[in-house]
């Protein structure tokens, strides 16, 4: 089972979370971009841009920080978290 746990956050502040689970055979990288493209929509977000920041930053800690400047549109939250907590 792989699950992902993804947060938006504003002022230190939880405002919404959603946890993906997916049961399939892909790769852990299409997982997590199936996972993040379902929490778009259900956030209704457009998807963000993987800077190299937040690459090395999932790399090593299985959790990353999708800031402003990830996005293209304008953002009502200070970041969107993602982490993964649970792998196969």
């Amino acid at each position: 089972m792989f699950r992902l746990w993804a947060k938006e956050w504003k002022d230190n502040r939880m405002l919404c979370d959603m946890t993906v689970c997916d049961d399939s055979e892909d790769t852990r990288t299409h997982k997590v971009f199936r996972a993040l493209e379902e929490v778009c929509v259900a956030f209704d977000l457009g998807q963000p841009i993987w800077l190299n920041a937040a690459v090395e930053e999932f790399q090593v800690h299985a959790k990353t920080r999708f800031y402003q400047d990830s996005f293209i549109e304008t953002i009502p939250f200070d970041y969107l978290e993602i982490q993964i907590i649970e792998e196969d």
